[in-house]
């Protein structure tokens, strides 16, 4: 797999408010050259001006002629690339990291567990199950936010659950009028889901105290820790282990990660102040 280390031109092509503060961007790369990733896989996007932040790839991975970031606007350079309009550049340096162990999931029940913005990171994976879905047994999106308006991609979520070969569950903190469906914490969904420890693998993103708690629940329903996997969305600026900046114990996770199975990660994620 090619690795652009230095910022290639990407155009953005389409844009989608998913709430009110996180976009997904649709980019096209300048020269015509595609940026192929494995999912999980992140990018360093950069707002000339406004400097580079990492992304996770959320796209398709069999569609690799069109780069999708879904983007949060929380500081100035994410700001910066979410205020693009069509037609603007952005550069992209990438892919790096660890993806999702997808060789190792064949034959198995696979379980996405998300919250928040990190449905983003998963996206790629219920993307790529589903383009060979016979390779798999139960395929189990596992999902919540803090209100219903914080749900990302929620067309595809009702396509998805409409598909017949996927379960979909669906969870908030705090429901409106609107909303018909559960509420409480993604950690809950995991018990109801009865995973069978035997067959089950699991993918997990989001806050790292929801993370914690979810993982908590696999283990205890007996999905064994090497194949309950996390991805880490600490912050990262070299995208090559250089710095320091993503520094979690021995680990660096730009380069190491961004995904880890529970058994590389638990010691780590047992030290708060790290």
């Amino acid at each position: 797999m090619t690795i652009v280390d230095v910022p290639e031109r990407f155009r953005v092509t389409s844009i989608r408010r998913e709430t009110d503060d996180t976009w997904t961007l649709g980019l096209e790369p300048v020269d015509g050259a595609e940026l192929r990733f494995a999912p999980g896989q992140f990018t360093m996007l950069y707002a000339f001006g406004a400097g580079e932040v990492p992304i996770s790839v959320s796209g398709d991975p069999g569609r690799p002629g069109t780069l999708v970031h879904t983007v949060r606007a929380v500081g100035a350079a994410t700001s910066a690339v979410c205020g693009v309009r069509e037609g603007d550049e952005l550069g992209v340096r990438g892919p790096f990291g660890r993806g999702w162990p997808l060789a190792d999931a064949g034959g198995r029940d696979v379980f996405v567990v998300a919250g928040g913005v990190g449905l983003a990171p998963l996206r790629s994976v219920l993307y790529a199950v589903l383009a060979q879905r016979e390779r798999y047994g139960r395929l189990v999106l596992l999902y919540g936010s803090r209100t219903p308006d914080q749900l990302l991609y929620r067309d595809e979520l009702s396509e998805w659950a409409e598909r017949g070969d996927v379960e979909v569950s669906l969870i908030v903190d705090a429901a409106d009028r609107t909303w018909k469906g559960q509420v409480g914490v993604v950690p809950a969904l995991v018990e109801r889901a009865e995973p069978d420890a035997d067959r089950a693998i699991a993918m997990v993103c989001g806050p790292e105290v929801m993370m914690r708690f979810t993982v908590d629940s696999l283990v205890a329903a007996g999905v064994p820790a090497e194949l309950v996997f996390l991805s880490m969305e600490r912050n990262m600026r070299c995208a090559v282990g250089r710095c320091g900046h993503c520094q979690w114990g021995p680990l660096f996770v730009c380069r190491d990660g961004p995904v880890y199975s529970w058994a590389e990660a638990r010691r780590w994620f047992a030290i708060r102040e790290l």
